[in-house]
């Protein structure tokens, strides 16, 4: 099957740093590859693939801010679909702007839905929900008005995580610098325990920062390492003794709490959006109502076997199980489309 991927353009793919949807297009691309597929990587052209690249953005207009993200945006998608009659399928990683052009190909095509960024973008969804097929990445984050072919929960590459039997006392935040990701209740619940909190993520709302994470910052107590490439990641991932996520909306997915179980690094989450499908509650981590009951679950975090989380992530969370899916779903999709 020859398959075209096609990946965002904020950053490349795979991403250096920051880019969740980059990662999943990547792995996604570099197994089905793996298995023999013919895939067309669609993503910035200094991204890397054992795949075939075809690139007309020159880099992520997250890195390169000179680049205006619309125009790059329209150029290119509509490559991929001027070359649409080229491949039996098409697979959008690019939320809902490429679901206006299905009705000028007839190339079958599914989109990861990678999260609503606001309920305002659901006109799109609805109006090519009988056109297109849609992947949900959790139960949780299905919307009522749309159907799905399937929920695929992301996977990892379990090698690039080396799991950690013996964590220091340290706690670990891992992810964007943002109201929504909780990072001043994750300082609280560190101070009320008095452990060190080390921080790692892009900063996204520089505001956020400048009011409610930047005065904490000592270097001892509370250390800020910026964005962090993969080396660094599972480094920090496995050394801490827990991840604290007390997220502040309903996140589709958290790429991060898996990766901190495949280091053996169990996960303290207010129980929101998809956490109930990642953590199993008292076995790979806690999931927690609000600050309080989080600082009360830090004091039992040596009750979770290390060895359990990580095995977690070797049943349910594998680059492995994720191809397997959708390569099912594409073939559920060639097969109900008319010759």
């Amino acid at each position: 099957m020859h398959v075209a991927m096609l990946s965002p353009i904020a950053w490349c793919t795979p991403p250096r740093h920051y880019g969740p949807w980059e990662n999943i297009a990547s792995l996604l691309t570099e197994g089905l590859v793996a298995r023999g597929h013919d895939v067309t990587l669609f993503a910035t052209a200094d991204s890397q693939t054992s795949g075939t690249l075809h690139a007309i953005c020159p880099q992520g207009y997250e890195e390169n801010r000179s680049l205006i993200p619309k125009v790059w945006e329209c150029l290119h998608i509509s490559e991929l679909f001027e070359h649409a009659d080229g491949y039996d399928m098409i697979h959008n990683h690019f939320d809902y702007l490429p679901l206006t052009y299905t009705g000028l190909i007839s190339t079958p095509l599914v989109t990861t839905i990678h999260g609503f960024s606001s309920p305002g973008i659901l006109p799109v969804y609805k109006k090519y929900n009988n056109t297109v097929s849609y992947v949900s990445i959790s139960h949780a984050d299905r919307s009522p008005d749309l159907d799905y072919i399937k929920t695929i929960h992301h996977g990892i590459d379990i090698k690039q995580f080396d799991f950690q039997p013996a964590p220091d006392d340290s706690l670990l935040f891992f992810g964007r610098i943002h109201h929504d990701k909780g990072v001043k209740e994750a300082l609280n619940i560190a101070r009320a325990c008095n452990k060190k909190l080390i921080m790692a993520g892009i900063i996204q709302d520089q505001a956020y920062y400048d009011q409610y994470v930047a005065p904490h910052i000592d270097n001892h107590k509370v250390i800020y390492v910026g964005s962090v490439g993969p080396v660094d990641r599972k480094r920090l991932l496995g050394k801490a003794c827990a991840l604290l996520h007390p997220i502040q909306f309903d996140e589709p997915f958290g790429l991060s709490v898996i990766e901190s179980m495949a280091c053996g690094t169990p996960v303290i989450a207010f129980d929101r959006g998809s956490m109930p499908e990642l953590i199993e509650n008292g076995k790979s981590g806690f999931l927690v109502g609000n600050v309080d009951e989080a600082i009360e679950v830090v004091a039992r975090i040596k009750e979770i076997d290390r060895g359990y989380c990580r095995h977690q992530v070797e049943r349910h969370f594998t680059v492995d199980r994720m191809i397997d899916e959708y390569i099912q779903v594409y073939e559920m999709i060639v097969q109900d489309t008319p010759a």
